[in-house]
């Protein structure tokens, strides 16, 4: 992911050093053990001990078929379980699919799958993804939502606690509803924008940044969905982005003191040229999403969120 990002903002030239140092920290891909049927698939989604059989199925999916219908096929079905690895399965995919968009080689159908395959078998719903009937913005939706202020437990756990709080199902559907597929596309900009503030003012650690990161991984794949998927994927994304900061935002905001941002016309690239300095993958992939929202808006707390990730989270050697 944050390759594809660092190769994707011209930064190619470091992502051999980056992985250098980044790749001591992963795992062999499972192995599969068994197929999954195609007509059957229900009774492997969220299933952990899966995940070999995931990536065989989806990687021979999409080397036979069109990537593109792989995905309008596959979306609908993994996308109620959105938080599948802290929703980092959603952030893959939606990488891979920027990078298909660009140039389709073998090895990025590959990425694509892989992303799918770590989403269905992470499958998770998080409580508070039915329909909406709110008014807000997404500004003021984010502001609503409780802070558990994580502590330990996985995911399962603060769900459970989220499922419990009247305040998060007041949250949950605040926010507005889009009335057409443009609608949705400019609602869900508008919740990525949204939520790279919200780190700007609330960031203490890596968690959060996903706040962000996920919805914009929706926003890249939207273009290349049947405009039928384009409002259930906002919603999902909300969902997401809300969970989010329940979990991870601090209950009492504790604004850190960063080094200022840049200013001019290259501003956005001396901050992702930091990140990728300063090494982590999380705060590599929030500067990638923060340069997508000052590109389109100019808001000066889309660098300042990126400042905020690289004075709280540490970099690595």
């Amino acid at each position: 992911m944050a390759s594809e990002a660092m190769t994707a903002r011209g930064f190619a030239t470091s992502v051999g050093r980056w992985i250098d140092t980044y790749a001591p920290q992963l795992d062999e891909a499972p192995a599969p053990r068994l197929r999954i049927n195609p007509d059957h698939w229900a009774g492997g989604i969220g299933d952990a001990l899966r995940t070999g059989d995931w990536i065989a199925y989806f990687s021979h999916a999409v080397e036979d078929e069109d990537w593109r219908d792989v995905l309008a096929l596959w979306w609908p079905r993994l996308l109620p379980g959105i938080a599948a690895g802290s929703t980092h399965a959603v952030i893959r995919t939606g990488h891979a699919v920027r990078a298909l968009r660009s140039h389709d080689t073998p090895a990025r159908r590959a990425e694509l799958a892989r992303g799918l395959a770590y989403w269905a078998a992470g499958w998770r719903t998080a409580p508070g993804s039915g329909p909406r009937t709110g008014t807000a913005t997404p500004a003021a939706a984010l502001d609503l939502v409780p802070r558990l202020d994580g502590g330990p437990g996985s995911m399962r756990t603060y769900f459970a606690r989220l499922a419990e709080d009247p305040r998060w199902w007041t949250a949950a559907g605040s926010l507005r509803t889009a009335t057409e597929p443009q609608d949705a596309a400019r609602l869900l900009d508008e919740l990525v924008h949204s939520a790279v503030g919200f780190y700007a003012a609330n960031g203490r650690g890596i968690m959060l940044v996903h706040a962000a990161t996920a919805p914009n991984a929706i926003a890249r794949v939207l273009p290349v969905l049947p405009e039928r998927l384009w409002a259930p994927s906002v919603n999902a994304a909300w969902t997401a982005s809300a969970a989010v900061v329940a979990n991870y935002a601090p209950a009492v905001p504790r604004p850190l003191t960063p080094d200022p941002a840049p200013h001019g016309p290259n501003a956005a690239a001396e901050v992702f040229a930091r990140t990728v300095e300063h090494g982590d993958e999380h705060v590599i992939k929030l500067a990638d999403t923060a340069w997508d929202v000052h590109q389109a808006t100019g808001d000066p707390a889309a660098l300042a969120a990126v400042m905020t990730a690289l004075a709280a989270v540490p970099g690595k050697d």
